[in-house]
């Protein structure tokens, strides 16, 4: 067995990242009525190398409530395949239409509009297939379902694209920061994104926790920091996708203001935009305190994703 012992994040992440790939890649070996070339746009999606950061979330969670990591491996999978599934529908000319991921051609790019569609919708089903077969315990399995379901769904995850959608063009002017519209504009800016970045940051640490056995106030204390660091992640994204360049991101930069979407640099500023990263940096490190001493990793990622250039 693979022992935790990294308190970095990049160590834990060296140790880690493999065992979730030979899992991912033994979650997708579907029977033979899975057509050759529909498993090949599964698989060119989900094992793309990647930063993995959910399913780390879910098992340095794990960690952090006293679990064994290898007991949350489950739920690290299905919360990768259910974000990739996400990034193959994102990346569609009907929504963010993206032509570059992971510094390759977008899924749609090689197979094609409909194949993509049924990659994507073949990863969702095949992530809740994972948590009822592969884990142990079928309380847990059952908590898992129902809270991935909820995350991934039409008041989180998607219900935040559809709005996100819907904000398109509607930027407002630059104005004072007491001005009513763009604390507005903030206000729903968040609220999309609590529900579409930070809706699947949050539940993959829940679902960490829930493998470890975790207690109520132990689940709190994941809660109050995946909040904060699912915001934080979204006002780094966006910065990235005004400073940072397409070798570095694996994929197209400066696409949101091309398409007028709503976003923290846009009606913050760049540094007003980095100084609040900083301050829920701070509060997402602070609000793992109940958990005792096991959360080097989970703060040294907070520390990251703050600090992050891709």
């Amino acid at each position: 067995m693979v022992q935790a012992s990294p308190t970095t994040f990049s160590d834990f992440a060296v140790t880690w990242r493999p065992r979730i790939d030979t899992a991912l890649a033994e979650a997708v070996r579907f029977d033979a009525g899975c057509s050759p070339r529909l498993r090949e746009a599964i698989e060119y999606s989900l094992l793309a190398p990647g930063k993995r950061l959910r399913p780390l979330l879910a098992l340095a969670a794990c960690r952090a409530c006293g679990g064994n990591v290898e007991a949350a491996l489950p739920a690290a999978c299905a919360v990768e395949m259910i974000h990739c599934y996400s990034l193959i529908h994102d990346d569609l000319p009907a929504m963010d239409d993206d032509d570059l991921r992971r510094g390759r051609p977008t899924n749609h790019k090689v197979f094609g509009e409909g194949l993509a569609v049924l990659a994507g919708d073949a990863l969702l089903t095949a992530a809740f297939e994972v948590l009822a077969t592969q884990i142990d315990s079928p309380e847990t399995a059952v908590r898992c379902t129902a809270e991935l379901a909820v995350a991934a769904g039409a008041a989180r995850l998607i219900g935040g694209q559809a709005d996100d959608l819907a904000e398109e063009g509607k930027v407002p002017e630059a104005a004072p920061p007491a001005n009513r519209t763009n604390a507005q504009a903030l206000a729903q800016l968040e609220a999309i994104h609590r529900r579409k970045t930070g809706a699947m940051l949050l539940v993959s640490l829940r679902l960490g926790g829930h493998a470890a056995g975790a207690s109520d106030e132990q689940l709190a204390a994941l809660d109050a920091y995946g909040e904060r660091l699912g915001l934080t992640f979204q006002i780094m994204d966006d910065l990235l996708d005004v400073s940072g360049s397409q070798e570095s991101m694996g994929k197209r930069v400066g696409k949101d203001a091309a398409r007028g979407k709503l976003t923290f640099p846009g009606l913050l500023g760049l540094e007003e935009s980095r100084q609040r990263a900083t301050v829920l940096t701070a509060e997402a490190i602070a609000s793992l305190a109940p958990l005792g001493s096991e959360v080097e990793v989970l703060e040294d990622l907070a520390r990251y994703v703050v600090e992050r250039n891709h």
